[in-house]
């Protein structure tokens, strides 16, 4: 069963999980994962966390005790997400010993409705560093324009540093140039780039969905090559991502940097659960699958790699001169791909945005079942030594205590 994942990790892949909940944590199966299903590390963000906490199982012993302190409903929220992000690292921490850091992740993402403020972003990541307080630990920043600069401010304060929302590019090698300027920035600064990492989450199977429906539309029109086109550009889209990925490697900008103790940041494949039945359910795994890269799966595509997934080895090698070819047709039958991405950026903002109020709403409620007269979520009490839900402070009452491995 474990022979596919066994055979990514021979690639170079690392194997991650998109998803984590205070269930999975406490019933041992996060651990099973990891000590037996090849699972290295955890990605989280919104709206996974706002269907977990939403379903309230597990969270009821720290929900009272947070009521009972009359936390604000902003700080709860922090609380509850960085308890099961922190518990995560703690399982994932052999993972991170074994591999130096690189691996045995947990990301946690910054409030997604400050996405367009670099600074608030900047000083959110340094918090939620501070909050969970573990080495192997990834803050996750949305890849915006106007959040570029949070990215090297949080990566040249020795932060380590997931950003997400990357769907083109040319955003990657936006994104890039911010990685590599952290870093420079951190060396001036006198620091240490040991334990200093980076992956850019680059989304794939919803390009695929919007390019589809616009090309569905256009075969409806009797244009005669758009059915041929069906499922081709998310794969093509990262493929040629990786070749920058190869490209930078190479530059003397890394050289210098990689010299001086720095490590590269990998491309994480994101959005790989395949939304059109008419695919393979694992293609987004299997022929994205390189050396030195991560890819993060819903529970589903996990296991179905696992059951019947069938990798190849490197399987980007050599397809970039037809990755080309395939926008070149895309953009002479007429498709916006600079429109596309925009589109899903903006969508993705969106939909995490909602599923953080919704995440609010949730707690907000829960809080009141538990007897609390509930804060506004802009009226965050101040956080003290005393709050981070582990230790001996008052805090350690809201922390519950992560089942035994």
């Amino acid at each position: 069963m474990a022979n596919a994942l066994q055979q990514l990790a021979e690639t170079g892949v690392a194997v991650w999980l998109d998803d984590l909940s205070r269930s999975r944590i406490q019933s041992g199966e996060l651990a099973r994962l990891v000590e037996h299903g090849g699972v290295v590390g955890i990605t989280t963000n919104p709206t996974i966390f706002a269907k977990a906490i939403g379903s309230g199982t597990g969270y009821e012993k720290q929900v009272h005790d947070l009521a009972l302190r009359g936390t604000a409903v902003g700080e709860a929220v922090r609380l509850l997400t960085a308890w099961d992000v922190r518990a995560a690292c703690d399982v994932l921490r052999p993972a991170a010993d074994r591999t130096g850091g690189r691996d045995g992740r947990v990301s946690i993402e910054v409030d997604p409705r400050i996405a367009q403020d670099a600074a608030r972003t900047a000083a959110e990541a340094r918090g939620l560093w501070w909050l969970v307080d573990r080495p192997n630990l990834f803050i996750k920043i949305p890849a915006t324009l106007a959040g570029l600069p949070a990215i090297t401010e949080t990566l040249a304060a020795g932060i380590s540093v997931n950003v997400t929302l990357i769907f083109s590019v040319e955003r990657y090698q936006a994104v890039l140039d911010a990685f590599l300027a952290g870093l420079e920035q951190r060396l001036a600064a006198g620091g240490s780039l040991e334990g200093l990492e980076s992956v850019a989450s680059f989304f794939v199977s919803r390009i695929d969905v919007e390019i589809d429906r616009q090309l569905d539309a256009m075969a409806k029109d009797g244009h005669a090559e758009a059915k041929g086109l069906r499922g081709k550009a998310a794969t093509a889209n990262a493929q040629l991502a990786y070749e920058v990925y190869e490209e930078t490697l190479a530059s003397p900008r890394w050289l210098t940097l990689q010299a001086k103790g720095g490590r590269m940041q990998r491309l994480l494949w994101a959005s790989t659960g395949v939304k059109d039945k008419a695919y393979d359910d694992t293609r987004y795994v299997v022929e994205l699958a390189a050396p030195d890269t991560v890819n993060t799966m819903p529970a589903a595509t996990l296991e179905a790699v696992a059951d019947h997934g069938q990798p190849h080895g490197n399987a980007i090698a050599g397809t970039y001169e037809a990755a080309r070819v395939v926008f070149a047709d895309l953009q002479r039958i007429g498709i916006d791909f600079a429109s596309v991405v925009t589109e899903l950026e903006e969508t993705g903002l969106a939909s995490f945005a909602k599923s953080w109020d919704e995440l609010i709403a949730s707690v907000t409620s829960q809080l009141e079942k538990a007897g609390a007269e509930v804060m506004p979520a802009g009226a965050v009490r101040p956080i003290g030594d005393d709050d981070k839900t582990s230790g001996t402070g008052p805090a350690s009452a809201a922390a519950p205590q992560t089942a035994a491995k």
